[in-house]
C-alpha cells in the first residue's frame, strides 16, 4: 500500500502539511504524532504479551525458572517457624 509512494509523493505530503500546520506548529504536531506511534507499539506489545501468557500479569522471569522444584519428587526445605512464635 506504501510501498508505491516515493520522495517526490513525500515531499509533496510535507509541503501540504507545512503549509497546513505552519512552521510554529510543526515540531508540535511531529512531538504528538511520535507519542501516539510509541503508545501504539506499546499497546501492541501488550496485547502480544497478553495472547502468549493469558493467565499471567507479566511473563515468567529466568528467577522464577530457578526457585521452582526441577522435578515433582524435589521438594523445597522448609522453616520451622515455631520457635518464632513461642517467643
Amino acid at each position: 500500500m506504501f510501498g508505491s509512494i516515493g520522495p517526490l509523493e513525500l515531499l509533496i505530503i510535507f509541503l501540504i502539511i507545512l503549509l497546513v500546520f505552519g512552521a510554529n506548529r510543526l515540531p508540535e504536531l511531529a512531538r504528538t504524532l511520535g507519542r501516539g506511534f510509541r503508545e501504539f507499539r506499546k499497546a501492541a506489545e501488550d496485547v502480544k504479551q497478553e495472547l502468549q501468557f493469558p493467565d499471567e500479569d507479566f511473563p515468567p522471569s529466568d528467577s522464577d525458572k530457578e526457585s521452582k522444584p526441577k522435578d515433582d519428587n524435589e521438594q523445597i526445605p522448609k522453616q520451622d517457624n515455631k520457635s518464632d512464635l513461642m517467643g
